[in-house]
């Protein structure tokens, strides 16, 4: 195959492989250094053992993004504090036609549904992702792993169910989302603590991710009053410090607040019935790098 059809090929599949291997991993680096082995395989490849390239080059990503699941599984069990994913801007582009599609894509790259793929085994995960995020048939799934059919859809089920129990409630109509998040902004850059707590849930939860390299809760928050003095504390005078903009993050809205022009914290919140169920507070310098050039 001509090196310009073989890169053709493999960019054409690039922003489904980047999908695939950011489901699996959480880390938008860890998933584009799985995206640069495939291609380097994928060059070396005895063109005539090609059939279907996508197939060839989905089993090759999802098996690479297996193993290195497993050696992030172990580092984290000494993370400090609470693990939430990497944000990444979301743009599903050619890969999401119609709307019904992105939605779902945008479900599966939430926070909240990979904070619960974080309890799925490697395989799990990997079915979970091949077929609730894609769509891909049990059949190329199991030539992927190297399984049955049958083995592959007992591990959907498997994985469906734990989803299912762990994945919180939450509204997903993206006008109000948006809107709450606005409002969320306003009345935390005001300083009223009596408008922030209305817009607060009672059994909100505050979920912070520093990984001990910067300033954040170690353990989760819970309770609107603990919450609305946690964040009224931290936001007072941060008008003067931090510039913020609001962005489209993992599939909905959030905050990136920065300071001299620098990713310093990303804030995105999660909705039910008109109010904030769950705020998220991503400070681990290591996960906003990708964020610098917006």
């Amino acid at each position: 195959m001509p090196t310009d059809t073989l890169t053709e090929h493999f960019e054409e599949y690039r922003p489904m492989l980047l999908g695939v291997a950011y489901r699996m991993l959480g880390r938008a680096a860890d998933a584009e250094d799985v995206v640069q082995e495939a291609w380097l395989r994928w060059a070396a490849e005895d063109r005539a053992e090609v059939r279907e390239p996508r197939a060839f080059l989905v089993r090759i990503t999802t098996r690479l993004a297996i193993d290195r699941l497993r050696q992030a599984q172990a580092r984290r069990e000494s993370y400090v504090g609470p693990w939430l994913p990497e944000p990444v801007v979301t743009d599903f582009g050619p890969i999401a036609p119609d709307t019904a599609e992105r939605a779902l894509l945008a479900d599966s790259v939430s926070l909240a549904v990979l904070v619960v793929l974080e309890s799925l085994s490697p395989l799990e995960r990997a079915v979970f992702v091949l077929r609730e995020a894609f769509g891909f048939p049990y059949a190329e799934i199991a030539t992927a792993l190297d399984r049955s059919e049958a083995a592959v859809r007992q591990l959907a089920g498997r994985a469906r169910h734990h989803v299912d129990e762990g994945k919180p409630r939450y509204d997903v109509d993206p006008t109000e989302r948006r809107d709450l998040t606005e409002r969320f902004l306003a009345a935390a850059a005001g300083g009223d603590l009596g408008d922030l707590l209305a817009l607060l849930a009672p059994d909100v939860r505050l979920v912070g991710d520093s990984g001990g390299k910067s300033k954040a809760p170690l353990r989760i928050i819970e309770g609107a009053d603990k919450v609305g003095r946690f964040l009224h504390a931290t936001s007072r005078g941060a008008g003067e410090i931090f510039e913020i903009r609001l962005l489209e993050l993992n599939g909905g809205p959030a905050l990136l607040a920065l300071v001299d022009g620098k990713p310093e914290a990303v804030f995105q919140i999660e909705v039910l019935d008109g109010r904030v169920q769950c705020v998220y507070i991503i400070r681990n310098p290591d996960k906003l790098q990708g964020l610098a050039d917006l």
